[in-house]
């Protein structure tokens, strides 16, 4: 297996996506005035003297690996070349590698926490009835944290589209069977104090009263089920409270990766997967490219086969089938991998809420300020004091015209005449992070 660095998006004349090339390629063609940069972050180039026309494009593919909590996809480029003996073979080589990280437990919690205002008002106020019940949906509708999944999922694939030649849509779709894994959770409960050998989960006090504790604490999410529960001593389970199980056992690493082997995956990111499935390959159908549907026990194999260790962006290469000779396989991996986290457009509330849910400050309705929003990426030239020089980062804007702006160094404030648009924000934060290593 090689590694090899990201590949650079490459605009023609006329705003066509081409072929992804080296970024020292793109560096060169940016010294030598045949191109201008197009777009930050990603890194994407315009060519100045080749039309879409005038070019080679053999194509891309697009495979994603849909998660719960994060999203691999990966552009690559399927070739046939020959082996040492003289044999044609099939091989898949990696070009860009994008983790899209989803904010559905934040919307989630968001929404729990304006269904708590609502009730807290109906009981403070006067009593009236919820009418959430009285609310039709429509068919096919979905939590808004769910709704979130696709929506980001299809943005970043449009985000794609625009930046690369794709021919097809290759996607992995699992259904999970959540009765069979809801029964598996009966010999555990029935089990719960063998779970921990009749002493204290987390100090391995012994001949004590137990108390059942929830790992991860129903007031920071967790649930009733088995798999949350451990028996611990009354002083543990009064310190810990509802504190993370991280925190609670920082000074206890051992113990705490003892803890944490015991728990399992949440039923709560099975139903999501299963109930976004169908609408993101129907989302996914819109763009009118070819969609092809691969199980995961094809992308587990392809995996293996190539002792890729377990990531989304690793599983997103390895969907879809490899070829059909034996030595046809993945044979390139990007060494880095674009991270995209969600970071949403705002706040649609017009109002800051008290501890009860009743207004207390009046938000302004105006988001840009001197034509800049935060989340815009800026570049700030600072000509005196501590901060003097010429600073890259997002910003974040005041009306008076003094905004803020982040770097990996810390913040500070400047004037909207020091700053320089170089890319206005889309919902997304961008960073790069390193691909997983296994046996190469």
């Amino acid at each position: 297996m090689r590694r090899g660095s990201h590949r650079v998006f490459v605009l023609s004349r006329d705003g066509l996506p081409l072929m992804p090339c080296h970024p020292a390629r793109a560096r060169a063609l940016l010294a030598r005035g045949r191109a201008v940069v197009a777009r930050h972050t990603p890194f994407t180039i315009r060519l100045k003297d080749r039309s879409h026309a005038e070019a080679e494009v053999s194509g891309v593919e697009l495979r994603i690996d849909p998660g719960s909590r994060g999203t691999g996809l990966a552009l690559t480029e399927t070739r046939r070349q020959r082996a040492v003996d003289g044999s044609l073979v099939v091989v898949r080589r990696g070009l860009v590698s994008v983790e899209l990280r989803h904010r559905g437990p934040q919307i989630h919690q968001a929404m729990v926490r304006r269904a708590g205002y609502r009730r807290r008002r109906r009981s403070a106020l006067r009593y009236r009835p919820a009418r959430f019940a009285n609310r039709a949906r429509q068919p096919g509708w979905l939590a808004p944290s769910l709704r979130h999944r696709v929506e980001s999922v299809r943005a970043v694939v449009d985000r794609l589209l625009r930046s690369a030649p794709v021919l097809a849509i290759h996607i992995e779709e699992n259904a999970f069977d959540i009765p069979t894994l809801s029964a598996s959770e009966d010999a555990i409960a029935a089990a719960l104090p063998e779970r921990a050998g009749g002493s204290c989960a987390y100090c391995g006090a012994a001949d004590v009263p137990l108390a059942v504790d929830h790992v991860r604490a129903r007031a920071r999410g967790g649930t009733d089920r088995p798999a949350n529960l451990l028996l611990a001593c009354v002083p543990c389970n009064q310190a810990k409270a509802a504190r993370p199980v991280e925190e609670f056992l920082a000074d206890e690493p051992d113990v705490l990766a003892r803890v944490l082997r015991r728990l399992r995956r949440p039923l709560s990111d099975a139903a999501a997967m299963n109930a976004t499935r169908v609408r993101l390959v129907t989302l996914l159908v819109e763009t009118g490219l070819p969609v092809h549907a691969w199980p995961a026990s094809l992308t587990a194999a392809n995996r293996a086969a190539s002792a890729l260790p377990k990531s989304h962006t690793l599983d997103a290469l390895s969907v879809g089938s490899p070829g059909t000779g034996a030595r046809d396989g993945l044979v390139r991996i990007p060494d880095a991998v674009y991270v995209l986290t969600a970071t949403g457009r705002g706040s649609y509330a017009r109002t800051t809420p008290d501890r009860f849910g009743f207004p207390r400050l009046v938000r302004p309705r105006r988001k840009r300020h001197q034509g800049f929003a935060s989340g815009d990426l800026v570049r700030a030239t600072v000509r005196k004091g501590r901060w003097a020089g010429v600073w890259t980062g997002r910003v974040a804007v005041r009306s008076t015209g003094r905004h803020s702006v982040a770097t990996p160094f810390g913040r500070f404030n400047a004037s909207h005449e020091n700053l320089r648009m170089l890319q206005r924000a889309d919902g997304f934060a961008y960073s790069w992070g390193r691909e997983a290593r296994g046996s190469e």
